[in-house]
């Protein structure tokens, strides 16, 4: 990986984009853009913080027991779940949860701006090791692109003869003034495998958690909007190339043996997770194709 400041002078763009060594451990790049700020990690080219240009707390959620370069991806921000969801199909491969690219270093592919919108690109190629375990060969890259909203783009380029089938998820962990006083809305009447239980339900209004939740919500293209009373905030997540919608809260228990959450960090935090993930969303992409997942985040008070 480039230090921050080689980095800053073949990317950067004064004003707008940077690189920096962060107090967590490892480089990040800070986007500027409408009054706002966004700060992302090289490392799992994982979206860390998104302040809009409002006076708001952040919109995503960090663990503050989070650092960069153990190995181990950062709870928190918007990881990648790449090129399988949960637990690997092979449960006796020894693979672990979540795929191959949520704690490997990308590389900066490109940055540009425009008045009102800063972009960075980053990019991730499979080596060989990696190769095999997908059982094929891919391109990767990730956009974020701030403006008065934020929105983050995973492109997955088929590089090998064969059909690639896959599941993926921008893991978005949102900042929230407590898990008791949010709704989350645009999923009645879907479809829901609770994980818990393992049993299938139908949505019937707006989602409350008011404990340990696991589902994931098939044949979802909808916009999601997280209604927060307590932060006097609604964060709206629209989505193409998605659908499925993962729904998580580890609540407390489950939460003291992540080992990376403090007691009641579960009180702060949610996931709602723009996906394809299967077996019954997998996604297949031909040779030669590519296949775009977008989340496009916005904030009203």
């Amino acid at each position: 990986m480039r230090d921050a400041n080689s980095l800053t002078t073949a990317f950067g763009r004064p004003g707008r984009l940077g690189f920096e060594l962060s107090p967590l451990g490892g480089v990040v790049a800070r986007l500027h853009a409408s009054g706002g700020t966004a700060l992302v990690a090289l490392q799992g080219a994982q979206v860390l913080s998104w302040i809009p240009g409002l006076v708001t707390p952040d919109v995503f959620w960090l663990s503050p027991l989070a650092r960069l370069g153990t190995g181990k991806a950062v709870r928190g921000g918007i990881p990648i779940c790449w090129p399988w969801f949960g637990p690997h199909p092979d449960t006796d491969a020894g693979l672990g949860a979540h795929g191959l690219v949520r704690a490997a270093d990308w590389r900066v592919i490109d940055s540009a701006v425009k008045p009102s919108e800063t972009r960075l690109t980053l990019g991730f190629i499979l080596d060989a090791q990696q190769q095999a375990v997908l059982g094929g060969t891919a391109d990767l890259t990730l956009d974020v692109v701030l403006s008065d909203h934020l929105t983050v783009s995973l492109t997955t380029r088929n590089t090998s003869t064969s059909p690639l089938m896959l599941s993926e998820a921008l893991h978005s962990y949102f900042n929230i003034g407590d898990i008791a006083s949010i709704e989350v809305s645009g999923l009645t009447g879907r479809r829901y495998l609770d994980q818990l239980s393992g049993n299938v339900f139908t949505q019937d209004g707006p989602i409350a958690l008011p404990a340990e939740t696991d589902r994931i919500y098939w044949d979802t293209p909808d916009t999601v909007i997280i209604h927060d009373a307590k932060l006097k905030r609604s964060i709206t997540i629209e989505k193409t190339g998605s659908v499925s919608t993962v729904v998580w809260n580890p609540w407390r228990e489950k939460a003291l043996r992540l080992g990376d959450m403090s007691d009641d960090a579960f009180r702060q935090m949610v996931c709602i997770e723009t996906a394809n993930v299967g077996p019954r969303n997998n996604i297949t992409i031909s040779p030669g194709s590519q296949h775009t997942l977008t989340a496009r985040f916005s904030v009203n008070r």
